[in-house]
C-alpha cells in the first residue's frame, strides 16, 4: 500500500516525491518514459559530450528556497546565460541592449541617451496581442526584424494571433547587459539535471517505475492519494477534446572542432526552418575537442512541450480544470497539469507549495 502515487518523474513529480518521503510517506512515481528527469533529462551522448535531449534547459530563479531545496541535491557550476540573433547577417545581443541597437543601426547610443531611441521608436497603442506588445515597446521595425519570423516559426501563427502574455516579459535595456536572464540565482548542475534528479529520489520510501502508463497499474496498486504531472485532458480521456501543445523536433549534430559559435544560443529569426542553435559545452563547461549543438525545428505533432496561449485553449483547459474540482485526493500539477508554460523554478516552487498544503491538511 503506497500512501501517494506520482505520475511523472519531472522537476514536479520528483519534488512532490521526496518532500513528501521525508516525512515518511511511502511513495510510487512512475514514468511512461525510460528515463527520470522528465524534460530536464541530460546523457552523455557517444562522442562524450553532456546533451539534453529535450532542448537546453537553463536553471534560473529568485526564489532562494527553492535554489536552496535544489542545492540539497547537486553542486552548481557558475553559469550565465548569454544568447545572440542572427539579424540582417550580424549577430546582435538577446534581450535587445544598447550593443544590439547600435550594431543594427551603425548609431552610436550611450547609457545616457538610448532612451532617445525607444522614446522614438515604441508606439502608444492598446495592448491586445503578443504583437501589440512588442511594437509598444520597441516599435514596428525591431518587430520586424526580430520578433516576428520566430513566433511564426515557434507557435505557426503570427504574434497577433497569441496572447499577449507571450511577450509580456520581454525586457527593453537600456545598458550593456547580455544575460539572457538576470535572476539572482543562476547556474547548471555540476553532473547534470538526471543526476539532481536521481539523488532526489535516492529514497527509502520512494519506489520507481519506469516504462509504465500509469493507467496500466491504476487498478492494480493500492494508493491513497494521486499526484499527477500528466497532460490534463489525457486523464480525463480528452473527453471534452485534445488541448493543442506545440511540439519540438531535435536535430544533434557532433562537430570535430573544440566550438562551434560564440555563445551558448544562437537565435534564427529569418532565416532557414530552425528557431535557434544550442552548443552544449558552453552550458556544461565541458572540455573536449569535439562539440555537439542541437537545432530545434518547431512542430505541431510530437511531445507536448508548449501549451498554445491563446483564449480558446484557456477556455478548454478550464472545462478540465473543473472536472479536476470534483475528485478527491488527486492533485494536478506542473506544466502539463496545469496547461501553463512555466520555468523549471517555479515548477519546484509550485510542487513545494502544495506539498506543504497537503501536509497541514
Amino acid at each position: 500500500m503506497f500512501d501517494y502515487l506520482i505520475v511523472g518523474t519531472g522537476f514536479s513529480g520528483s519534488t512532490c516525491a521526496n518532500l513528501l518521503a521525508e516525512k515518511g510517506n511511502r511513495v510510487l512515481i512512475v514514468d511512461k518514459r525510460n528515463h527520470i528527469g522528465g524534460n530536464a533529462y541530460d546523457y552523455y551522448n557517444d562522442h562524450g559530450i553532456l546533451v539534453h535531449k529535450y532542448g537546453p534547459h537553463i536553471f534560473h530563479t529568485n526564489y532562494k528556497e527553492v535554489w536552496d531545496f535544489l542545492s540539497r541535491f547537486t553542486e552548481w557550476r557558475n553559469y550565465q546565460h548569454r544568447v545572440l540573433a542572427y539579424v540582417n547577417g550580424k549577430l546582435v545581443p538577446i534581450p535587445i541592449n544598447l550593443d544590439t541597437i547600435n550594431l543594427l543601426y551603425g548609431t552610436d547610443y550611450n547609457y545616457f541617451n538610448i532612451n532617445k531611441f525607444y522614446e522614438k521608436v515604441k508606439r502608444d497603442i492598446l495592448v491586445h496581442n503578443a504583437r501589440d506588445m512588442v511594437v509598444s515597446k520597441v516599435g514596428e521595425e525591431l518587430y520586424e526584424l526580430i520578433f516576428k519570423g520566430y513566433t511564426k516559426k515557434q507557435w505557426d501563427l503570427y504574434p497577433e494571433e497569441l496572447d499577449k502574455e507571450v511577450t509580456a516579459r520581454i525586457p527593453v535595456r537600456y545598458n550593456r547587459d547580455d544575460r539572457y536572464f538576470t535572476d539572482r540565482y543562476q547556474g547548471m548542475p555540476a553532473n547534470g539535471y538526471t543526476k539532481l534528479i536521481q539523488k532526489m529520489l535516492d529514497h527509502k520510501n520512494i519506489s520507481i517505475l519506469l516504462n509504465t502508463d500509469y493507467k496500466e497499474i491504476e487498478g492494480e496498486i493500492k494508493f491513497s492519494k494521486m499526484i499527477y504531472t500528466g497532460s490534463i485532458d489525457y486523464y480525463f480521456d480528452y473527453k471534452y477534446g485534445k488541448l493543442p501543445y506545440r511540439s519540438l523536433n531535435f536535430k544533434f549534430e557532433t562537430l570535430d572542432r573544440e566550438y562551434y559559435q560564440q555563445v551558448g544560443t544562437v537565435n534564427y529569426p529569418n532565416d532557414y526552418d530552425f528557431t535557434r542553435i544550442t552548443e552544449f559545452k558552453h552550458l556544461t563547461g565541458q572540455q573536449s575537442a569535439r562539440t555537439t549543438i542541437v537545432k530545434e525545428y518547431p512542430c505541431g505533432e510530437g511531445e507536448p512541450y508548449y501549451p498554445i496561449p491563446r483564449k480558446e485553449n484557456r477556455e478548454l483547459y478550464n472545462l478540465y480544470a473543473e472536472e479536476a474540482k470534483k475528485l478527491d485526493n488527486v492533485y494536478f500539477i506542473g506544466r502539463l497539469g496545469k496547461y501553463k508554460y512555466a520555468n523549471m523554478d517555479i515548477v519546484v516552487k509550485d510542487a513545494m507549495e502544495l506539498i506543504d498544503i497537503i501536509l497541514k491538511g
